[in-house]
């Protein structure tokens, strides 16, 4: 049973993909940096921080509605739930 896929106004499906999407900006950003500033230990240690940050709430989110990435990169719950929309990028 899929009990958890986004009603209409459901405000935590909407908040906590928000904040998936800003860590994975900050994320970009600071892979970009680190890219030609290597040395930057501050930066990675940020990188690193942010990335578990985002590992707990990706893993909250898809424990909650359904995975975010197919192929191997999420689990599913029974029955299949990837066949199953929406998709995080159709909200």
């Amino acid at each position: 049973m899929n009990e958890a896929k986004p009603q209409v106004g459901d405000l935590k499906y909407y908040e906590l993909l928000e904040q998936l999407q800003a860590l994975d900006f900050v994320l970009v950003e600071l892979n970009l940096f680190l890219d030609t500033h290597p040395d930057d230990l501050k930066s990675i240690e940020q990188f690193n921080k942010l990335t578990q940050e985002r590992t707990v709430l990706a893993k909250q989110f898809q424990e909650l509605y359904g995975p975010l990435q197919n192929f191997g990169r999420a689990f599913s719950k029974y029955p299949f739930e990837w066949a199953q929309g929406p998709w995080p990028w159709q909200v």
